[in-house]
């Protein structure tokens, strides 16, 4: 049999869950991953590639061989670095009995070394949240430990992170960029823990028996975990379950799994919210919930003409545009459809150009021609527009004044369903638009969303758009062609459920 070793990664996904770590390494195949994962881990590498200049001169130790990374050659150069008084060693290896791990950044600190842990969350300077802060402690601790059991004199234990009140100038500035938390004391509980976490973890990881543990809290923490779904299977839950009611929190489904309260008919005689009690009970009935005087409330706030507007945005861990924030949606792109009455429409949209400059001031410019500053305007789940609209208002003073009137004349096309005023069982609990367009029209594939080319989803527009500057010109052209596509399903898929309500209502 294999004998497999202990890293950083392997440690903290044994603190999650003994048996997470196991599927890891003996059924890999069964995660279900975040699509949007790759573009995370992306945007990590960036900020992990920027962090190594925190200290100006560095020396990178990563070492490959046939394409896979030589860890004893990477330990080899790390003690090389360390005896020639490198200051600064990135991916600063270090290999203990079966434990390895490697360092974003080993700083020469008096008579010792710093660990600099890089992630790319976001933390106000001098402030330490520790709730925000606890994922990380298992890694930073592990490592702290493998460094001392090699006799590396350990002088602090820091979370670089990027800073969330930096905005960028002109230019990037890498100091400002990040903030260095110092969490030596508050990886002491977790430091302890590590002995016997490490001889429990290499016992799981060299054994071909798969461990078994119930589903518990830990499933959900520090995020949910990408064999949840399995292991929901191996004790033989079913949709719907306790696991699909709308916002309900982590620990309260697993407490009510631990009650016996799995399937939706154990939950009937349980204290829920209005809108969990009314997706299980409609779900058991498979009923149809209308109330028409909600509906009508909702609808005579609205006057004509509408203006159905929908945003698609980037974001960057890493500010790309002067002014900008780590993480801030920039919009690129928006659709508006506009009704002057039922079954008269107009659309327009704007997208901007994919040459990588800041496409912010086209699309606010753009948008105060097409909206007038008095008119009624849509948006489903509308902080996310909002949002968007405050911050080009306060990029853009010339401009603020009707940019916030839009603002301010906003109406949330999402209200009538988080409201319970429409609910179809097919809606699954969720009031997202990309389920309860289905929902209320199961049967029209032009308002099918699997049904467009390349973009499906906001996630998809928000990677492929920063990537259509590196294609060729056809494959740009239709990159382009989809992303329209897309952002106009959005906005008349407003005005189809807009034009339901108004049916219903009658």
């Amino acid at each position: 049999m294999i004998m497999h070793a202990l890293s950083k990664s392997r440690y903290t996904a044994f603190r999650q869950c003994p048996k997470n770590l196991w599927l890891k390494i003996y059924k890999p195949e069964e995660a279900v991953e975040d699509p949007s994962l790759q573009a995370r881990l992306d945007q990590g590498n960036e900020v992990g590639d920027l962090a190594m200049q925190y200290f100006d001169d560095y020396e990178e130790v990563t070492t490959y061989s046939q394409g896979r990374l030589d860890l004893s050659a990477m330990v080899k150069k790390t003690q090389q670095c360390m005896r020639s008084s490198v200051e600064n060693i990135c991916e600063a290896s270090f290999e203990y009995k079966g434990n390895y791990c490697a360092v974003d950044i080993l700083h020469k600190e008096g008579r010792g070394w710093a660990i600099y842990e890089v992630k790319s969350t976001t933390a106000s300077p001098g402030k330490i949240d520790r709730s925000k802060i606890a994922p990380y402690l298992p890694d930073i601790a592990y490592q702290t430990w493998v460094l001392e059991q090699c006799g590396v004199k350990v002088t602090g234990s820091y979370l670089l992170c990027l800073n969330k009140e930096y905005r960028r100038g002109r230019e990037l500035n890498i100091q400002d960029m990040f903030v260095a938390l110092d969490l030596s004391k508050e990886i002491d509980h977790e430091y302890r823990l590590i002995d016997d976490t490490v001889r429990r973890a290499q016992k799981i990881i060299n054994s071909d028996v798969e461990p078994e543990i119930d589903l518990s809290e830990d499933c959900y923490k520090p995020y949910p975990c990408a064999f949840f779904e399995y292991c929901k299977r191996q004790h033989g839950i079913s949709k719907p379950s306790v696991f699909d009611a709308y916002r309900m929190k982590g620990e309260d489904k697993i407490e009510h799994y631990r009650q016996g309260h799995t399937s939706f008919e154990d939950l009937r005689n349980e204290e829920l919210t209005p809108n969990q009690r009314r997706q299980v009970e409609n779900t058991l009935n498979n009923t149809i919930e209308i109330n028409k005087d909600g509906i009508r409330r909702f609808l005579s706030q609205l006057s004509l003409p509408l203006y159905f507007l929908d945003f698609e945005t980037m974001q960057s861990a890493v500010a790309e545009f002067e002014g900008v924030k780590p993480y801030q949606q920039i919009p690129f792109q928006y659709s508006l459809h506009i009704a002057k009455r039922p079954g008269k429409y107009n659309h327009l949209e704007y997208l901007a150009e994919s040459d990588g400059t800041d496409p912010r001031r086209g699309v606010a410019e753009q948008l105060c021609d097409d909206i007038p500053a008095n008119v009624c305007v849509l948006a489903y789940n509308m902080p996310f527009e909002k949002n968007c609209l405050k911050e080009l208002a306060y990029t853009f003073p010339d401009l603020s004044r009707h940019l916030m009137r839009i603002h301010d004349n906003m109406v949330d096309l999402l209200v009538p369903f988080r409201e319970g005023y429409y609910y179809v069982p097919a809606m699954g609990g969720s009031f997202s638009i990309k389920s309860v367009l289905p929902a209320l029209f199961p049967n029209d594939p032009k308002l099918d969303y699997r049904n467009l080319k390349d973009v499906h989803n906001g996630s998809e527009a928000m990677d492929i758009f920063p990537k259509i500057r590196t294609m060729s010109r056809r494959e740009a052209e239709r990159t382009r062609e989809s992303l329209l596509s897309y952002c106009k399903l959005d906005t008349w898929a407003m005005v189809k459920i807009w034009e339901k309500l108004v049916e219903v209502a009658r």
